[in-house]
C-alpha cells in the first residue's frame, strides 16, 4: 500500500512574508537567515533552505484534533515558498536526511504506533503501516528538535 506525503499549504503563511521584524515578534514569530545547508527544512516546500535564504520561524498547530494528542511546535517556512506536491511514494530529502519520530494515528486521532528511525527507512515504514486498516494518517517530526516535518496518508 503506497503513501502520499503532504506539505503544509502556503496560504496561511503568506501574510507573514511582508511583515517587519517587529510585527513578526508581536506575533511570536521571527525572520531568520539560513546559515547552513541542510539545517533549515521548509514545511511548505519540503526542501532545505539554501544558505542565505530567508525563512519565518513560527508556532504552528500541526495536530488541531480534539484529542489528547493535540499538538503544536515551531516550524520553518521559506519566504515565498510554494507548496510541494510529492508524487505518491516519494520521500523528500528533508525527511530522508534526518532522524525522525514517526507517529501513526487512527480515525479518532489517537496515536496507535510510533517509531524513531533514520529518514532513509521512512518509505518502508509508511508502506508497512498503511497496510494496517486502522492507520488513518502519520505525522513525521524531526526527532532531535521535535519540530513537525510533514503528514502522510494512504495514496489513492
Amino acid at each position: 500500500m503506497t503513501f502520499q506525503i503532504h506539505a503544509l499549504d502556503d496560504t496561511p503563511f503568506r501574510p507573514y512574508y511582508d511583515l517587519t521584524d517587529e510585527d513578526l515578534a508581536a506575533r511570536g514569530a521571527r525572520r531568520v537567515v539560513a546559515e547552513a545547508h541542510p539545517g533549515y527544512p521548509c514545511r511548505v516546500s519540503l526542501a532545505e533552505a539554501e544558505v542565505g535564504d530567508r525563512l519565518i520561524l513560527l508556532h504552528h498547530e500541526y495536530q488541531p484534533a480534539l484529542s489528547p494528542y493535540r499538538g503544536s511546535h515551531a516550524i520553518f517556512v521559506r519566504e515565498h515558498a510554494e507548496q510541494a506536491h510529492p508524487a505518491p511514494g516519494e520521500v523528500p530529502f528533508s525527511l530522508t536526511s534526518r532522524l525522525l519520530s514517526v507517529r501513526a494515528f487512527d480515525a479518532d486521532d489517537m496515536m496507535i504506533d510510533a517509531e524513531v528511525l533514520e529518514g532513509e527507512g521512512l518509505s518502508a515504514l509508511l508502506e508497512t503501516w498503511f497496510e494496517r486498516a486502522e492507520v488513518a494518517y502519520v505525522h513525521m517530526h524531526n526527532a532531535r528538535r521535535g519540530c513537525y516535518a510533514a503528514r502522510a496518508t494512504r495514496a489513492g
